[in-house]
C-alpha cells in the first residue's frame, strides 16, 4: 500500500502464523493509513496535545536503502499526517524506528545483527530530518532496543523470529546467548550515529530534540536481605531505561502477588513508576524525561455486548493511580516534561495479535472499524479538561 516495502513482521506473520496467538497479521489492522484524519479529530475531542507515532522505514525506503530509491508516496503521507496534526494543536513526537525493518536489508545482511545496519539506520533517519524536521521538533530514535533484542533474537516471539534450536521454539534460526547482545550493540551505535548527524547538521536551526525510547521494569528484592538487593540492583542496571514505565518484573514477595495481573500477564504495581522516576533523577543527573508508553491491556472477549466492552473502568483504575504517583514524582523534583497513555486504539498487538486490547477506544473489527469511546477515553477527556479531582476504584 503507497509504495511501501515488505518488513520483517510482513514475513514474520505470513510465514509463521503460527507465532501470532490467533494467527492474524497487520495487513489491514485498524487502517490508520486512511483514517488518520478521523482519528486526530478523536485526538482532538480527548483534549489531548501530542501524538506519537513511528515512520516506517520500509515506506520511507521500499529497498530498506537511499540507493533503492526513496518513496516520495510515503513522503507525502507522513506530510499530510504531520500538517494536519500541527492544524489541530497537537504536536507530533516521532519515532523512527519500531520494529518494521525492511525485509530487504533483512535479506541482504541479517539486518541488525550486522555493522551494516548502522549507516543504512543513520542515512534513513537523516532522510526524516531533512523531510520532516522543520515541523517535528522531538525525534525517538528507536523504540525499546532491549524488548526488540530479547523477543526478536532471544526467545523468538516476535520477528525476525530467531532463537537457538535447544529451546524448541520452531524459531527462524539463531542463537539466543549471543544475537540479543549483537543486535543490542548495533542499535546503540545506530542509534548514536542518528543522534550525531542530527545535532552536527539539523538541531541548530530545527530546534528540536532528539532522544531513546526504552522499556524498563522496576526491580523490587523478593527478601530484604542483601543479596536480593545486589540482585534486584543487578537486574535494573542490565535493562534500565527512564523514558517508559509498564510493569513491576517481580510479582511476589514471598509468595504473593503484590499487584493484579494484566491481560499479558504483567503484575501491576502503579507505585513503581514513582519508584523509577525517582532512583532516574538521582543516579542520573535528574535528566528530561518523556514517559512514551503507559498503558494496560484487557482479554479481547467477542462474547460482550458493546455496551459491556466499552465498561473498561480497570483502566481508568490504572490511569488514575499511575498519573498519581506520577504526579508525587514530579513534586519531588522528576524532570517529567511529557506523558503519553498507550493507547488511543485497540490494534494489532504484535504476537499477540487482536487478542488483547490497549486503546481508550474500542474497535470493531466487525462493523467497518468503527470506532467507540470507552469509559477510559471518557475518563481522559474530562481529566485533561481539569474536571477530575478524585476517582474512586
Amino acid at each position: 500500500m503507497g509504495g511501501r516495502g515488505p518488513s520483517i513482521w510482513d514475513t514474520f506473520t505470513h510465514n509463521y502464523p503460527g507465532k501470532i496467538k490467533d494467527r492474524s497479521n497487520g495487513d489491514n489492522s485498524i487502517d490508520e493509513y486512511h483514517r488518520y484524519k478521523e482519528d486526530i479529530d478523536i485526538m482532538k475531542n480527548m483534549n489531548t496535545d501530542a501524538f506519537r507515532f513511528s515512520i516506517s522505514w520500509p515506506r520511507i525506503l521500499p529497498k530498506g536503502k537511499v540507493s533503492g530509491g526513496v518513496n516520495k508516496e510515503g513522503i507525502k503521507y507522513y506530510n499530510n499526517l504531520i500538517n494536519e496534526l500541527l492544524a489541530k494543536g497537537l504536536e507530533p513526537f516521532v519515532t523512527i524506528f519500531h520494529w518494521d525493518l525492511p525485509q530487504a536489508l533483512e535479506d541482504e545482511y541479517g539486518g541488525f545483527l550486522s555493522p551494516n545496519i548502522v549507516n543504512d539506520f543513520q542515512d534513513y533517519a537523516e532522510i526524516c530530518f531533512k523531510e520532516f524536521g522543520d515541523r517535528v521538533k522531538h525525534w525517538i530514535t528507536l523504540n525499546e532496543p532491549w524488548v526488540f533484542a530479547k523477543l526478536g533474537y532471544a526467545e523468538g516471539e516476535t520477528a525476525p523470529g530467531r532463537c537457538s534450536a535447544w529451546q524448541n521454539l520452531n524459531c527462524t534460526g539463531g542463537d539466543s546467548a549471543i544475537e540479543p547482545y549483537i543486535v543490542s550493540h548495533h542499535q546503540l551505535l545506530a542509534h548514536a550515529a542518528a543522534v550525531n548527524v542530527y545535532k552536527t547538521k539539523y538541531q541548530v536551526y530545527q530546534k528540536g530534540w532528539i532522544g531513546i525510547s526504552l522499556a524498563s521494569h522496576w526491580i523490587v528484592p523478593l527478601n530484604d536481605t542483601i543479596l536480593d538487593h545486589q540482585a534486584s540492583q543487578r537486574a535494573l542496571d542490565f535493562m534500565f531505561g527512564c523514558l517508559m514505565y509498564y510493569f513491576i518484573v517481580i510479582a511476589e514477595r514471598n509468595g504473593r502477588l503484590i499487584g493484579p495481573k494484566s491481560a499479558s500477564d504483567w503484575c501491576v504495581y502503579p507505585k513503581g513508576i514513582r519508584e523509577l522516576l525517582l532512583y532516574t533523577k538521582n543516579k542520573y543527573n535528574n535528566p528530561l524525561i518523556y514517559i512514551t508508553e503507559n498503558g494496560v491491556d484487557e482479554f479481547n472477549d467477542p462474547t460482550l455486548s458493546l455496551e459491556d466492552a466499552l465498561r473498561d473502568t480497570p483502566r481508568i483504575d490504572y490511569y488514575y493511580h499511575h498519573l498519581y504517583f506520577l504526579q508525587s514524582a514530579i513534586k519531588d523534583g522528576v524532570n517529567v516534561k511529557g506523558y503519553f497513555a498507550w493507547t488511543l486504539l485497540d490494534n494489532f498487538e504484535w504476537h499477540s495479535g487482536y487478542t488483547v486490547r490497549f486503546g481508550t477506544y474500542f474497535i470493531d473489527y466487525n462493523n467497518d472499524l468503527k470506532r467507540h469511546p470507552k469509559l477510559s477515553a471518557i475518563w481522559f477527556r474530562k481529566f485533561l479538561q481539569h474536571n477530575i479531582l478524585t476517582y474512586d476504584a
